[in-house]
């Protein structure tokens, strides 16, 4: 199921007096949040939107100054909240990428047809991209997300084809 919110990051402190916030950010483009004129930040199972007055950059980390927050107290009450956006906000994927929140739970099957398990998670080891693989019994396999591995994406069906390559197994 596609869907309908994607995190992209988190507020992790506050910064100086005048309300800024540090967000961790959750995605490859930091320059994304410069677009943004407002985000949903999840504070006790609420989404409130707020505006952004203002974006910087500072090491690994955003700075937001948002509308209505102007003081390190009141700034201090938004710590350890995530931020999300709506799935209309997000920008355009190209040809053959997905978001990784569509690809957690999808089905994963090989090219016999075999249930493997489900997407449980996705991370990359600067080559590319690694599916977390994991059956109802717990055993887990890692398989890269290489033209040779990964053969079809089908998310409306909750579907992945793959070929197993030896010792992937």
């Amino acid at each position: 199921m596609k869907q309908q919110y994607f995190e992209i990051g988190q507020i992790v402190n506050t910064f100086g007096i005048k309300g800024l916030v540090k967000v961790n950010p959750f995605t490859d483009d930091m320059e994304r949040f410069k677009e943004l004129k407002s985000v949903l930040v999840v504070k006790n199972k609420d989404l409130i939107e707020m505006q952004i007055e203002e974006v910087k950059f500072h090491k690994n980390v955003i700075l937001i100054k948002f509308k209505g927050i102007e003081d390190i107290n009141m700034a201090e009450k938004y710590k350890g909240c995530y931020i999300k956006i709506k799935r209309e906000d997000a920008r355009k994927l190209p040809e053959g990428t997905y978001f990784i929140a569509d690809l957690i739970g999808t089905k994963v099957y090989d090219d016999n047809g075999n249930l493997l398990g489900k997407v449980e998670d996705i991370y990359n080891n600067k080559v590319h991209d690694i599916y977390v693989v994991k059956n109802d019994l717990g055993k887990q396999i890692l398989l890269p997300a290489t033209k040779e591995v990964i053969k079809q994406i089908d998310i409306d069906n909750d579907k992945i084809i793959v070929h197993l390559l030896e010792g992937l197994i």
